[in-house]
């Protein structure tokens, strides 16, 4: 379950079309902190298990240092500021490695983002007729998505900068327009303060960028109940209660999207009592759908989470992708489960990108009948009487 276990909302603050709600830890973790190793702006390779290579703007790495014996772990210093530049493509060694006993270096939502482009990577299980000699030998290699930085979202940076940072703050949700972007949760307030400068380097989707520069944040105003405020006590009574209010309302209504449990979720490296994982969303049209990251403690509550929220475009590929390989990658199969006839399909398959997987004399003749179905469609309209 992705959940918000063990912090508390705070009330929201807004910039533009930025709101960053605060969340408190009531008791911060101890053996298990986190910093971050700045690299720069060099393009990045990463060398993958499979033999692949993953591709990628990443600024910088976190590293988690536990005990496992429950004594503080130690809070190692945060590097930031302008990196050195003196190389032009950095080569890393796995998304996650063990660096030092009990320190661990991984890559933050590019460990979820290659989930996700790894997602049916190796293309059709059965040899149909219909895929191409490049789907059948490589898959869906190469595999591309695109994401903008922080610091092209519009007003995020002036946000972070003159936004207050709470007492026992260990993270926040990030919205844009009242939409959900991204989740960040940390083990210790000392840990969010070195790393709250580090979102204005993170990935965002294509959706969070167009919602900051064209949908404002709504204004959510506090009513104080007038007449049961007969004094300081009374006022404060009343305050409390907004906030309690607001924090439901967010904890129910807008964050709703993100909390449950994911279809998928992928255990990546054991840290003591913790466990690093990566999951995927269920690509539910219509609906948010996010990917992450968690670290969660043997009672499945999170130490550390990080999420990237999908585009549209991005949800419709993984819905093709997982519906094609719930029916084994064969066309007929999954044309019907999705209602649509196979040439549609064919054409759905190429508007997400997936074109050059299919034939390209299968392509022809699904572009043929579909012309031709709209060119009777159309006869038949002309010749209907008017209504």
């Amino acid at each position: 379950m992705i959940d918000l276990d063990g912090l508390e909302t705070r009330p929201a603050q807004t910039w533009g079309a930025m709101r960053l709600v605060p969340l408190v830890r009531r008791e911060p973790i101890e053996d298990l902190r986190l910093h971050a190793k700045v690299y720069g702006d060099e393009a990045s390779v990463v060398f993958l298990p499979d033999r692949t290579l993953y591709t990628a703007y990443v600024p910088h790495a976190f590293v988690a240092s536990w005990t496992d014996d429950g004594t503080p772990a130690a809070a190692y210093g945060t590097q930031l500021g302008q990196p050195l530049r003196h190389v032009c493509v950095r080569a890393r060694r796995r998304m996650a490695r063990r660096v030092d006993a009990g320190r661990l270096r991984f890559l933050p939502l590019h460990l979820a983002m290659e989930g996700f482009l790894a997602l049916h990577f190796g293309g059709p299980e059965i040899a149909w007729e219909e895929w191409s000699r490049q789907a059948l030998a490589h898959g869906l290699s190469p595999r591309a998505e695109d994401a903008y930085t922080g610091a092209e979202v519009r007003g995020l940076d002036d946000a972070l900068k003159v936004f207050e940072i709470y007492p026992g703050q260990c993270g926040l949700l990030l919205y844009a327009g009242d939409t959900l972007a991204s989740a960040f949760v940390v083990p210790h307030p000392e840990d969010h303060r070195a790393l709250h400068p580090t979102l204005i380097r993170d990935l965002y989707g294509e959706l969070i960028y167009e919602y900051a520069l064209f949908f404002p944040a709504r204004d959510f105003r506090a009513a104080i109940d007038e007449s049961a405020v007969t004094g300081l006590a009374g006022l404060r009574a009343e305050a409390e209660r907004v906030e309690r209010e607001w924090a439901g309302f967010h904890d129910s209504v807008m964050a709703a999207g993100l909390l449950g449990a994911p279809a998928r979720v992928e255990e990546v490296h054991r840290m003591g009592r913790y466990t690093l994982s990566r999951f995927l969303p269920s690509f539910e049209r219509k609906s948010e759908n996010h990917i992450g990251e968690t670290i969660t403690d043997e009672d499945g509550r999170p130490a550390y989470l990080k999420t990237f929220r999908l585009s549209e475009a991005q949800c419709r590929r993984g819905h093709l992708l997982s519906e094609l390989a719930a029916h084994g990658w064969n066309l007929a199969g999954t044309a019907a489960a999705l209602g649509i006839s196979v040439p549609a399909l064919g054409a759905r398959l190429e508007r997400s990108g997936f074109g050059h997987l299919l034939r390209q004399d299968v392509m022809d003749a699904f572009r043929k009948q579909l012309n031709e179905r709209t060119r009777r469609t159309r006869r038949g309209g002309a010749a209907s009487p008017p209504a």
